[in-house]
């Protein structure tokens, strides 16, 4: 018989790791409130509600899947010993519902006692953790698609996205499958392994690929299928509350520190290197968006310096367990340079990105991807003299863009029948008042 946790059983954790990674999954908790005040501040004032609804709503479904059926999904081979569906994904009936997330050691008088498969902490805690972070990821999409989309057909979104899409690419990179560094990985195809693990094994320490191309690749193909909000070219969206967008960046700065430091699962030296590397490149990157647009428009924004600090953070995501802090330093200037060039992309091509979703996560989160390449330590091209590294982070890369991209459209256009738009008028008067029957502010 499998008996609830006792007492005794509690040897068998860290306690400080256990402590360490419920406060990191309630940092990124937060952060899922925080973007909604950084994409509320950026949206105009008629659209504010809407837009934080898009991520409030966010936390509400893909919380709950995760909980049924997500971490199944993405991790479930881990904790059952099952195998996984062509490195694809876990069986998503496994642990559904979650209520056998652990391993058994055997216990006194022929019982069991229910412990974690192979961590130092709580199953139960990681599945928490990594709760946080699907949720984030399906919101952050969101800001391409500011005040023109129906609200239903949004929530319907999150859950089918986050099932098809997220659940998938989490698994392949950090469950085991395909993309990882696992004996069954491409990377072992290419370069061979050693006891069962790639030789040259793809490094996503945080979510590169899993959070940050894969939300900006899905952004700019429902900002294509959606299309553009009435008047874009012609009209000038100009933020309606620049402190809720620096307010915004606190937050997700603050509670990038969770999203980071706590994916090393664990509190040691690694912990606190990520600490750093993630402090250096966020510094690097808002300097270097403000040198550009210093150079480039002779000024120094608020909204600059906040979107700096967005893509340094989402660059040094998937690197910061690789890299020294000089080359945190090196990653992150170029990632905000970088990032406040790639924001006009969507002039150029048409493409309306309302929030710079594009221009801020895909690009950043692929120079950071592929910049480990270059940069890490003792393996990177720069640091270490050798090229794998490199090609083994381009084909994570465009594995995460072509599987994303594919998918995204196809759960688009699936769902054009529910229809994306609201009404021309609605989009007029204001999406707040039409889709949720009320306003940010009490003007009369």
């Amino acid at each position: 018989m499998v008996l609830a946790l006792p007492e005794e059983a509690f040897g068998a954790f860290d306690t400080g790791d256990t402590a360490w990674i419920v406060t990191s999954a309630a940092l990124v908790l937060l952060m899922t409130p925080g973007l909604a005040f950084f994409y509320g501040g950026l949206a105009r004032g008629k659209s504010v509600l809407n837009m934080m609804m898009m991520s409030f709503i966010s936390l509400a479904t893909v919380s709950v899947v995760y909980v049924l059926w997500g971490f199944s999904m993405a991790f479930g081979n881990g904790i059952t010993g099952d195998d996984d569906i062509a490195g694809l994904f876990s069986n998503p009936f496994a642990l559904f519902g979650s209520g056998q997330l652990a391993d058994v050691i055997p216990g006194p008088d022929d019982t069991e006692l229910v412990v974690t498969g192979g961590m130092t902490i709580p199953s139960f805690v990681f599945m928490g953790f990594q709760l946080t972070f699907a949720v984030i990821t399906v919101a952050l999409i969101s800001g391409a698609l500011a005040e023109r989309v129906k609200f239903a057909t949004w929530t319907v979104f999150t859950v089918i996205w986050a099932t098809i899409v997220y659940f998938p690419l989490s698994h392949m990179v950090w469950g085991g499958g395909i993309m990882s560094g696992a004996e069954n990985g491409f990377a072992s195809w290419m370069f061979g392994s050693t006891d069962g693990e790639a030789n040259v094994a793809p490094i996503d320490f945080a979510g590169g690929t899993v959070v940050h191309i894969n939300a900006g690749m899905a952004a700019l193909v429902l900002a294509l299928v959606v299309g553009a909000r009435a008047g874009f070219g012609r009209t000038a969206y100009r933020p309606h509350n620049i402190p809720f967008v620096m307010l915004g960046a606190a937050l997700l700065w603050f509670g990038w520190f969770g999203f980071n430091a706590g994916s090393e699962l664990a509190a040691d030296a690694v912990t606190g290197l990520v600490w750093v590397n993630t402090t250096a490149a966020t510094a690097a990157a808002m300097i270097g968006w403000l040198a550009v647009e210093l150079i480039r428009d002779k000024h120094a924004t608020s909204v600059g310096a906040a979107s700096g600090i967005v893509a340094g953070l989402v660059a040094i995501t998937p690197a910061c367990g690789a890299l020294t802090p000089v080359g945190s330093l090196i990653l992150g200037v170029i990632a905000g340079a970088l990032a406040a060039l790639a924001i006009g992309m969507k002039n150029k091509f048409g493409y309306d990105d309302s929030l710079d979703v594009v221009g801020v996560h895909l690009v950043a989160g692929l120079w950071g991807t592929v910049g480990i390449g270059f940069l890490a330590k003792d393996v990177g091209l720069f640091w270490g003299g050798d090229y794998k590294q490199l090609v083994v982070q381009v084909v994570i890369a465009l594995f995460a863009l072509v599987f994303t991209g594919v998918l995204t459209a196809i759960i688009a256009f699936a769902l054009k029948p529910l229809g994306w738009r609201v009404s021309d008028e609605d989009e007029k008067s204001g999406i707040d008042e039409a889709e949720h029957a009320e306003t940010a502010y009490e003007l009369a």
